[in-house]
C-alpha cells in the first residue's frame, strides 16, 4: 500500500530534505524513511506539499500530461481587474512560451490565513488583493511570472490543494497522512 502525506511547508523551507544557504530543508519537519516529494514549491512560497513512497504516484502528481489541477491562493500587488483576470483565464505569454488557461478569481483574505515569517512587505500607497489561480502545468515559478505578466506581482504565494488534496486543517510545519 502506498503512503501519500500532506505536509503544509513553511516560508523558508525547500522542497528537499538537505537545508542549503539560508534556507531549511524538510529533514527538520519530516522523519519518515522512504518518502519523496511529488512537485516542488520554491523556499519563499508556502503551501501544500505531497509526499509519496509510491513512484508511479510521484510521476502522476508531478508530471504536467497528467494535468492535475494545482491550485494557489496569491496575494498581489494592486488589484487585478477583469481585463487581468481574463487574461489569466485565456493563457499568458511568458518568455518561455505561453501557459495554459487558468481558473482565476478575485478572492477574500483566505480564513484562519497564519501569519508569515518574516512577514509580507506592504507599502502603504499600493494596496494588496487576493486571487485564486488553478492551473494543471508547472513551470519554474509559473504563477509569480504569470501575475507579473498582466501587472500584478506576487508578494505572497500558497499552494491550497493539489488535485483533491488541501491545506484544509493542516497548520505550517504540520503533516497528515
Amino acid at each position: 500500500m502506498s503512503r501519500l502525506i500532506c505536509f503544509n511547508k513553511p516560508y523558508g523551507v525547500l522542497s528537499q530534505f538537505t537545508p542549503e544557504g539560508r534556507w531549511r530543508g524538510l529533514k527538520d519537519f519530516i522523519d519518515i524513511p522512504g518518502v519523496y516529494v511529488a512537485g516542488r514549491l520554491d523556499a519563499d512560497s508556502e503551501g501544500l506539499l505531497l509526499l509519496t513512497d509510491d513512484g508511479q504516484l510521484q510521476a502522476r502528481i508531478s508530471d504536467p500530461r497528467h494535468k492535475m489541477e494545482k491550485t494557489y491562493w496569491v496575494q498581489v500587488e494592486g488589484v487585478p481587474d477583469e481585463a487581468a483576470l481574463e487574461a489569466l483565464r485565456h493563457g499568458v505569454q511568458l518568455n518561455d512560451g505561453p501557459t495554459r488557461p487558468a481558473r482565476a478569481r478575485a478572492m477574500p483574505e483566505p480564513d484562519d490565513l497564519w501569519e508569515r515569517n518574516p512577514p509580507v512587505r506592504v507599502r502603504q500607497s499600493i494596496p494588496t488583493s487576493w486571487l485564486e489561480l488553478v492551473i494543471t502545468e508547472g513551470r519554474n515559478r509559473q504563477v509569480r511570472r504569470m501575475t507579473a505578466a498582466v501587472g500584478h506581482p506576487t508578494l505572497r504565494l500558497i499552494r491550497a490543494a493539489i488535485g483533491p488534496h488541501s491545506l484544509q486543517g493542516l497548520a505550517p510545519g504540520t503533516l497528515r497522512g
